[in-house]
C-alpha cells in the first residue's frame, strides 16, 4: 500500500524501530511518547542475531557493530564454589544463524535509533488516553487534547499499554514471574570475567551474570526469587545483594562491590498471558504491548524488532486494505510471540527454582554440556524469525 500515514504511540526500542521500518517503506510517520525525556528501561539488552538482522536490514548494521559487545564465548559456573560447569565458543552458533549477537547498552541503542530517525520526529509529553476508529482511519487521543489521525495506529506503548486495552476490549493483568532482577553496567575487568565472555553463576535458584557491551563495559544482572512487593531502596541494594549472595564465588562478590547502586535498576519481573489478538481494524500492537515477556530468553527487544519489520512488510506488500495487512501481520506473529512468552516463562521457572528438583537437574546437565544443546536451543529461537 502506498502513501500511508502511520501514527506510532511509544518511542521505546520497538516504536523507534517501527518508525524506521515504516519510513523506509515510504510512509509518513508521526511518533509520540508520554515521557518528557526518553530514558531506556534497563541498562542493557541481549541483542541476538534475529534482532541484529532486522537492524542490518534497516541500514544500521555498521552502527550496531560499533556499539555491540564482543560476546564470543559463554560459560556457566557453580555460584557457590566458582567451579566452571561448562564453557564454549559461540562461533558455531554464529555460523549456524548467519550473524553474531551484539549485547548493547540500551542508551547506545536508543541513540543510534534516534540518530537515524531524527529526535525532532518524536513528540514528547503526549500520554495516549484513548483510540477512535472509522472506516477510513484511526485516531490516537492524548491527555492534552491533541488528536493524531492516520491510516494506521501502532501501539508501542509498553507493558502497561492503553492501546492493548482498546484492541482487546478489556484491561490485561500482568503476571508476576516470581523473581527480582537487578541490572546495570560496570567496567570490564578480568576480576569479573574475560572481556569477550558471557559468564553466568548459578545456585539456589539464583543467577549472577555479566556480558560484554560496547565501550569496555559489562552489562550485569542478578536474579533472586522473592515475593512480590519487597522493598526497593537503592540505599540498601549492596547490603541486600550481599545477603542474597552470601558465600558465593569471588567474581560475584566483586561485582556487588563494583556496581553503582544509584545507577542500578531493580525490577520485579512480570509477563502477560499470550494474547488471542494483536490487531483491531486499523490498530496493531507491537513489542511489550503485544507480548510482554520474562527476559530469560533474551528475546524481548528482538521480538519487538521482528514485529516492526513484519508489520511494515505486510503493509507495503498488499493493496487490499490496511485491515487486511494487519490481519496478515497478526497471522505471521501471533504464534511466534505466544511461544516466546511461554518458553521464557518455562525457562524462568527452571532457572529460578520453581520446582527445585528440575533446577538441580539443570545444574547437573550443565556440568556435562559441551555447548551443543545450549547453542541449538538459541539457534532454534533465532531461526524462527522472519529474516534468515
Amino acid at each position: 500500500m502506498e502513501n500511508l500515514k502511520v501514527i506510532i504511540v511509544g518511542a521505546g526500542m520497538g516504536g523507534l524501530t517501527t518508525a524506521l521500518a515504516m519510513r523506509q517503506a515510504g510512509y509518513e510517520v508521526e511518533i509520540y511518547d508520554r515521557v518528557g525525556t526518553l530514558r531506556p528501561a534497563g541498562a542493557g539488552i541481549s541483542l541476538w542475531s534475529n534482532g541484529v538482522k532486522v537492524l542490518n536490514r534497516l541500514g544500521l548494521g555498521a552502527a550496531i557493530a560499533t556499539i555491540g559487545g564482543p560476546m564470543e564465548q559463554m560459560a556457566y559456573y557453580d555460584g557457590k564454589t566458582g567451579e566452571r560447569l561448562t564453557g564454549f565458543s559461540l562461533s558455531p552458533l554464529v555460523k549456524q544463524v548467519g550473524q553474531a549477537p551484539y549485547p548493547v547498552a540500551r542508551t547506545d541503542l536508543q541513540r543510534i535509533l534516534l540518530d537515524a530517525l531524527g529526535m525532532e520526529n518524536v513528540q514528547f509529553s503526549k500520554r495516549c488516553v484513548a483510540i477512535e476508529q472509522t472506516a477510513d482511519g484511526a485516531t490516537a487521543i492524548f491527555e492534552d487534547g491533541h488528536r493524531a489521525t492516520g491510516d494506521v495506529v501502532i501501539g508501542a506503548d509498553g507493558t502497561h499499554s492503553i492501546i492493548r486495552t482498546h484492541v482487546l476490549g478489556q484491561p490485561t493483568e500482568r503476571r508476576y514471574v516470581g523473581y527480582v532482577n537487578w541490572n546495570g553496567l560496570v567496567p570490564v575487568s578480568d576480576e569479573l570475567a574475560p572481556p569477550n565472555s558471557w559468564d553466568i553463576y548459578v545456585a539456589d535458584g539464583q543467577r549472577a551474570s555479566v556480558m560484554p557491551v560496547g565501550d569496555n563495559r559489562f552489562y550485569f544482572f542478578l536474579d533472586v526469587p522473592l515475593p512480590k512487593g519487597t522493598e526497593n531502596n537503592p540505599d540498601h541494594y549492596r547490603q541486600e545483594l550481599s545477603a542474597h549472595f552470601n558465600g558465593w564465588a569471588t567474581p560475584v562478590q566483586t561485582l556487588i562491590q563494583q556496581l553503582d547502586p544509584t545507577q542500578t535498576n531493580r525490577v520485579e519481573i512480570h509477563d502477560i498471558e499470550p494474547l488471542k489478538t494483536l490487531v483491531k481494524g486499523r490498530v496493531a500492537l507491537i513489542g511489550d504491548a503485544a507480548h510482554s515477556t520474562a527476559p530469560d530468553l533474551g528475546q524481548g527487544g528482538c521480538q519487538a524488532m521482528e514485529d516492526a519489520w513484519t508489520l511494515a512488510n505486510c503493509l507495503c506488500t498488499t493493496n487490499i486494505s490496511v485491515a487486511d495487512a494487519l490481519e496478515r501481520y497478526q497471522a505471521s506473529r501471533l504464534e511466534r510471540v505466544s511461544e516466546i512468552i511461554l518458553k521464557a516463562r518455562k525457562r524462568s521457572n527452571m532457572t529460578h527454582g520453581k520446582v527445585p528438583a528440575k533446577t538441580q537437574q539443570w545444574y547437573a546437565d550443565l556440568a556435562s554440556e559441551d555447548g551443543t544443546n545450549i547453542m541449538n536451543a538459541i539457534a532454534e529461537t533465532i531461526l524462527l524469525g522472519p529474516l534468515h
